[in-house]
Parts: structure tokens; sequence; C-alpha cells
């Protein structure tokens, strides 16, 4: 079974070869910069209990966190950026590697970004996932998880070179974004495994979701 981290260090060599070092320079500062405000330190994590919410999901679908937990024993609430994001989608990839396994530990998989149902379709086609897809528009939930962040403005311009045009994705001209952040919430609404980090290049190994999973069976 491959790692997440493997895929995402592949990723990043590629990426150090073609991209110029002084745009590659400013991401590192703006990562650094969000790093020492320590948002993440605001954001919900183990032992909190979580409240409702009800999303639309990639076909328009609403989806209740609470019903999921009444037919499972777990839902695994993992919040990404958008399609866009190339780390994002190895991450979703590797959670749907692993997505049959969850599903026998009684734990179903629920991935939240700001993006609209549009753009949640594509990227729910373009991973080939199983599991559900849902827009949480204006980062509501993610507000209320404690998440959110603007992206910097130095990085604007650099997103738009890349072809990444975040305010049609999402249908709103904000540029807030959720960090990458993992949760695995039991049947009490009560969160028993969190992974958050400001750095997006940092994503949860999602062996690891399923340890925390197999250590409360």
């Amino acid at each position: 079974m491959s790692r997440l981290i493997d895929s995402i260090k592949e990723y990043q060599i590629a990426f150090k070869k073609k991209a110029p070092k002084e745009i590659q320079d400013i991401m590192l500062k703006a990562t650094k910069k969000l790093e020492d405000a320590s948002i993440s330190l605001n954001a919900l994590k183990n032992g909190n209990k979580v409240n409702e919410f009800i999303l639309p999901n990639a076909i328009g679908k609403e989806i209740s966190l609470f019903d999921t937990l009444e037919n499972n024993d777990f839902a695994v609430v993992n919040f990404y950026r958008g399609v866009w994001c190339a780390y994002c989608n190895f991450e979703l990839k590797a959670l749907q590697e692993r997505n049959d396994e969850l599903n026998e530990l009684g734990a179903k998989l629920i991935a939240i970004s700001p993006q609209s149902p549009d753009s949640s379709l594509s990227t729910k086609e373009k991973n080939d996932l199983n599991f559900e897809v849902l827009s949480d528009i204006n980062n509501k939930i993610a507000k209320e998880y404690g998440l959110v962040f603007s992206l910097a403005e130095e990085l604007r311009p650099i997103y738009k070179s890349f072809n990444i045009d975040i305010p049609a994705n999402n249908d709103d001209d904000s540029y807030e974004l959720p960090m990458p952040a993992t949760y695995v919430i039991n049947k009490n609404k009560e969160i028993i495994f969190s992974f958050i980090n400001e750095d997006y290049t940092k994503r949860c190994e999602p062996q690891d979701i399923i340890d925390a999973i197999k250590k409360c069976k």
C-alpha cells in the first residue's frame, strides 16, 4: 500500500525543478507566516463535541453529519481546499484507496471544501471517489471548526498564473480557505482523532485514521 507522504514528496521534487525559485520563496514565506500565526491552536481537537451540519453533496443532495453517525460507528470528516490543489487530490486519492477498510470498521468518509457543488462534482469525478464530497459555501462549517484563513495577497497572482481561479471554484471572492484537517467523530459526536496543519503540504496519513479507529473498537 502506497503512502501519501511518498506521493507528496515525488510531486514536490518535480515542482522544485520546474517552478521559478522566486515563486517558491514567496510560497514558502507565506506558509511560514501562516504557521507563525498558529491559528490551528483555536481549531476543534480531540475531546471536543461537534454540532450538526447539513451540506449539499456533488449532485445537490443534502447530507447530515448526525444521520451519518446514526448509521455508522464513526464519521471521518476531511476538510480540503479544492480540486485545483494537487496536495488535496493526492490526499483524496489516498483516502479512496483505504475507503473499503474504513467502511469495514464502521466509518463513513466525508470530504468538505468551500467549492460549489459543480466544482465538488469535478473533484469526485477527477479522483474517482466513492465517498461524499460536500460543498461548504462561504466556509460556514470550516469556520465553526476554527480552520479558516485568507489566502495571502502575494499568492493570489501566483495562483492565477497557475490557472487556479479560487473565486470561480467557490463562487466567492473572499479567498478564504480551510487548513488541511481530518477528524474522526464517534457516535457521541465527540472528536476522537484530529489532524490540523497550517502547512497545506502536510496531510494526514490514512493509516493514522485507521489506527485511531481500531483503538476505539
